[in-house]
């Protein structure tokens, strides 16, 4: 993860302002494992700025993804969830209340030499997903 000195270098080097809203967006994600999704990250940031708009919420998301600095993750669900770690790790989403949570990283060379063999294609990113049910929602039944 990123400190505010580093982050503001990145984004000064590919062109993209640094506004204390992008700042805190990034800080949220790198300060949680939720994955939350832009909804939950704008409610988060909000109060700290009462005047940001979802858009912005958004578009500092969109920049951050753009520049390899977060994940944008696609559980499945209505919208997209993000996180901070960028290391390669594969996530695992509970089927009954779509909580997100890490996987250690996996030995993936194997299946990436396969899929390449198999499709002829050169692979160039990778996310792995496994669904199944949270140890509080298996308390419920």
């Amino acid at each position: 993860m990123y400190n505010n000195v580093e982050l503001a270098k990145i984004l000064r080097s590919n062109g993209c302002k640094v506004t204390p809203q992008r700042l805190a967006v990034y800080e949220m994600l790198s300060n949680t494992t939720e994955h939350p999704t832009a909804e939950t990250i704008y409610k988060q940031v909000k109060p700290l700025y009462p005047t940001m708009s979802f858009a912005t919420v958004y578009k500092s998301l969109e920049i951050l993804s753009k520049l390899n600095i977060i994940q944008v993750l696609n559980t499945g669900e209505d919208s997209y969830r993000y996180d901070a770690n960028i290391e390669e790790h594969a996530h695992i989403v509970c089927t009954k209340c779509g909580k997100v949570a890490d996987v250690k990283p996996l030995p993936s060379r194997e299946i990436v030499d396969a899929v390449e063999e198999d499709t002829k294609f050169q692979v160039q990113g990778k996310q792995f997903y496994f669904y199944g049910i949270c140890p509080e929602c298996q308390k419920l039944h």
